[in-house]
């Protein structure tokens, strides 16, 4: 059996202190790996149902702080040198792939190939319209994006032309350590 804790980069302003410790007594004890959770913002009022508790909101209001998932990450890869890292759930279709693709194989690559990416469609329409990113064909959205996201991985040369994407003739280093990527796990209702 594998056990994680979850999640690190939830809390107040004595998150990150605590975030390091709790990672080093985790992996100290042979716990397998930490969990983040991402929201990049908590709406004040929102008409959209959290899928996780009955009354359809959530159990975390604006104030409560949602560290960065992959800075929290590898702040925590830089202080630990065993335990795996894992983002429960990011919120794959709301971010910029390219990017998305850089940042975790750089994680992947400084952590020794620790990573484990969890990866969902989200549930949050506000948080999708703060973003800039439309909440419909986010499923559509999400495939794309990760077919697109392999490519960069490869550390080949890059070609993807699709409803969401047009690149071509590029490619980004570092590539990640665990070969052909870290493992994805998908999450979700």
């Amino acid at each position: 059996m594998k056990i994680g804790i979850v999640s690190i980069n939830v809390g107040g302003p004595a998150t990150a202190e605590n975030m390091i410790e709790l990672a080093q007594h985790a992996e100290a004890a042979g716990i397998e790996s930490v969990w983040t959770f991402e929201h990049v913002m908590v709406p004040t009022d929102y008409e959209s149902k959290y899928p996780y508790d009955r009354s359809g909101k959530m159990p975390i209001t604006p104030e409560v702080w949602f560290l960065d998932p992959l800075i929290s990450l590898a702040y925590v890869a830089a202080a630990t040198k065993t335990i795996r890292l894992g983002t429960g759930v990011n919120i794959f279709p709301q971010a910029n792939p390219l990017l998305f693709a850089k940042q975790t194989a750089s994680l992947d690559a400084l952590s020794g190939g620790r990573l484990t990416l969890g990866l969902g469609i989200g549930w949050l329409a506000e948080e999708y319209q703060a973003m800039g990113t439309p909440f419909e064909r986010r499923g559509a959205r999400f495939d794309d994006y990760l077919e697109a996201v392999k490519k960069v991985w490869s550390g080949e040369l890059v070609e993807h032309e699709s409803e969401f994407l047009s690149w071509h003739g590029f490619m980004s280093h570092p590539t990640p350590a665990q070969k052909p990527h870290p493992p994805i796990l998908i999450g979700g209702t």
